[in-house]
């Protein structure tokens, strides 16, 4: 999760205000958004691992406006000067770590879906980290490599099938899937999960179905093949994120 920060924290530590207000591909977001984005959610977590109860009247908030809010908080620390945002997602992103290294065993921290482990805390938050750094590369036109880091997003996305199903109203399939991943190095090792023998399976570079689930990339436009009609249905639904149905990508070259 650390790391995931720091190389985001070097793309943008950097920019001057064109490069702040560049258009990411998310519709209306520009960088500063994205980076605005990243330090309210880590103070959010902050807040849900240290205060449960001062979280749950923020859920309760948030409730309130579901359409709106993610937006809101947003548009508000992207109107500050660059500076001041980047201090306040380094400040949020410090003490969020130092929370969660310090929280007991076996703590479990409320969220907008069912309460997660710490662990799993920092796993979105890393899967949240990357996703939101890749509309940051892209709209600058860079390049972030690929690392290791993303078997922890891979697995999330993994994890999250069931929800995927359901925040669609469909029924999650009750046998498991074979995912098998192409991990980003050298080597060429794979990442699986799931049975062997599963009738049904996913396969692909991990780098695809990362961006597959973290609704970076249309499916068309990646190198994720299924196997069997419930998993080749997963595909189009898949999220690795918490909450309802994100609105997606279009294929490349379709009009926005």
């Amino acid at each position: 999760m650390r790391a995931e920060g720091e190389d985001l924290d070097r793309l943008v530590a950097g920019l001057d205000a064109a490069g702040w207000a560049a258009p990411t591909p998310a519709p209306r977001w520009s960088v500063a958004h994205q980076v605005a984005h990243l330090a309210w959610t880590d103070e959010v977590a902050f807040l849900a691992t240290t205060d449960p109860g001062a979280f749950a009247g923020h859920v309760a908030r948030a409730a309130a406006a579901p359409g709106t809010f993610v937006d809101e908080a947003a548009e508000a620390g992207a109107t500050g000067p660059p500076a001041a945002l980047l201090a306040r997602w380094r400040t949020a992103r410090q003490r969020l770590h130092d929370a969660l290294r310090a929280a007991p065993p076996g703590t479990r921290v409320p969220w907008y879906g069912p309460p997660m482990s710490v662990a799993s805390m920092a796993t979105a938050r890393l899967m949240e980290t990357w996703a939101h750094g890749r509309d940051v590369a892209d709209a600058l036109g860079a390049v972030r490599p690929p690392t290791a880091r993303l078997r922890h997003v891979a697995r999330i996305g993994v994890r999250a099938r069931d929800h995927a199903f359901a925040v669609h109203g469909l029924t999650p399939p009750a046998a498991p899937f074979r995912v098998e991943l192409t991990a980003p190095d050298a080597a060429g090792a794979v990442w699986a999960y799931g049975p062997e023998d599963a009738a049904q399976r996913v396969t692909g570079p991990a780098l695809d179905f990362c961006l597959l689930v973290t609704q970076r990339a249309h499916r068309a436009d990646l190198a994720v093949r299924a196997e069997g009609p419930d998993a080749d249905r997963w595909l189009d639904v898949a999220q690795a994120f918490a909450g309802p149905p994100g609105p997606g990508r279009e294929p490349a070259g379709e009009a926005r």
